[in-house]
C-alpha cells in the first residue's frame, strides 16, 4: 500500500486530508508540526509526502533542504498559502517535486499525487536495469536511486536523478530545456528555465570533474544540453 506522510500544523487541514486520502485507499501518517514531521522522514519509509511550508519553529523549506542534504529522495508536494512565484522557485530548487496553493480542492490534489506516484514509480527502461552505469566521476544504479563517486556514496536528490536519468535516456542528443521541464516537472508546473540551469550545474559538480569546462553535460547555446557517454 502506498504511504504518505501529512505535515501539516493546521488541525482541521490535517484531519480533512488524512479521512480523505485514506478514503482513496492511502496509508496515511500524520505529524502536527515541523520537528515531528523532520524526524518522521528522516527515519521512516513513504512514498510521498505532502508538507505545509508555513510551519513553527522549522519551515516547510528547511524540512525540504535537510531531508534532501541527507539524501533522502522520497518525492515532496509543498502546501503553501503563497502565490508568489519566488516562493515556488524556491521550493523546487530546494528539492520539492511539487507544490500547491490553498485553498486547492481535493481533486487537484488527488491528481499532483497520482501525478508524482506515475513519475517516480513506472518502470522505466533504464531504472529497470539493476546495474551501475558510469556517467563522468559517478557509477549510478537508477532503479535503486544511488550515486557513488570513487565507492564514497552521493547524496543527490531526487530531481537530480531524473533529470540525470532523462539525460543518459537521451545520451549524445540534444534535450531541449522546454522537454526537460515537461517530461520531469510535468506541464502542470509553473518553472523557469533558470531553475532547470541550476540543476543542471548541481549535477557538473557532481558528475565533472571541471564543472567549470564540462565534458559531459554540455550546453546547447539557446537550446538545452546535451549528455556525451
Amino acid at each position: 500500500m502506498i504511504k504518505i506522510l501529512i505535515v501539516e500544523d493546521e488541525k482541521h487541514m490535517l484531519q480533512g486530508l488524512k479521512d480523505n486520502l485514506e478514503f482513496e485507499g492511502y496509508e496515511i501518517d500524520i505529524a502536527g508540526e515541523g520537528k515531528t514531521g523532520l524526524d518522521k522522514i528522516l527515519n521512516n519509509t513513504y512514498n510521498l509526502v505532502l508538507l505545509d511550508v508555513m510551519l513553527p519553529e522549522i519551515s516547510g523549506f528547511d524540512i525540504c533542504k535537510t531531508v534532501r542534504k541527507e539524501g533522502i529522495a522520497t518525492p515532496i508536494i509543498l502546501l503553501t498559502a503563497k502565490g508568489e512565484e519566488i516562493d515556488k522557485v524556491l521550493g523546487l530548487e530546494l528539492g520539492a517535486d511539487d507544490y500547491i496553493t490553498k485553498p486547492f480542492s481535493l481533486r487537484e490534489l488527488l491528481a499532483r499525487i497520482k501525478a508524482i506516484l506515475r513519475r517516480t514509480e513506472k518502470p522505466q527502461t533504464i531504472a529497470d536495469q539493476d546495474r551501475m552505469v558510469k556517467i563522468g566521476k559517478l557509477s549510478v544504479n537508477f532503479k535503486n536511486f544511488e550515486s557513488f563517486d570513487n565507492n564514497k556514496p552521493v547524496k543527490m536528490s531526487h530531481k537530480e536523478f531524473e533529470i540525470l536519468h532523462y539525460l543518459y535516456a537521451h545520451a549524445n542528443l540534444t534535450v531541449h530545456r522546454d522537454d526537460l521541464m515537461s517530461e520531469v516537472w510535468g506541464i502542470n508546473y509553473e518553472i523557469t528555465t533558470r531553475t532547470v540551469d541550476n540543476f543542471i550545474l548541481k549535477l557538473r559538480q557532481k558528475i565533472e570533474s571541471d564543472p567549470n569546462h564540462p565534458k559531459i553535460i554540455l550546453t546547447v547555446h539557446g537550446i538545452g544540453y546535451k549528455m556525451l557517454i
